[in-house]
């Protein structure tokens, strides 16, 4: 089974940074589309992060300039950095591509004030 596992996690302080890690689980270098997902407590998952082609990237309004997500296809692993978290960025945060047979556990980041 193709199931992503999440890490990087944790609790910072308003203004932090934490870099995200997804292990695919399985070669990703034919994959053209790979995202992050989050979803905060009580709240449907939302897409935060795409990156597409290997270059090409996408973010939803409310993460533009702080958030950044890459790729690394020899190690099957696709990142994203976030910087100047807040409060609000608070949520279990999951990566998505197709093939993938199920969600990850995720992770969780939890933004202090």
């Amino acid at each position: 089974q193709v199931q992503p596992v999440e890490s990087g996690g944790g609790l910072v302080q308003a203004g932090g940074s934490l870099r995200l890690s997804c292990a695919a689980s399985t070669f990703i270098f034919s994959i053209d589309n790979m995202d992050w997902y989050r979803q905060a407590p009580g709240k449907q998952r939302e897409l935060v992060a795409s990156i597409i082609s290997g270059s090409k990237t996408a973010y939803v309004d409310s993460v533009k300039g702080r958030f950044t997500v890459s790729r690394d296809n020899a190690k099957n692993t696709v990142y994203l950095q976030m910087n100047s978290l807040k409060p609000e960025d608070t949520a279990v945060y999951y990566c998505f591509f197709p093939g993938m047979d199920h969600w990850g556990k995720g992770t969780l980041v939890t933004v202090s004030s």
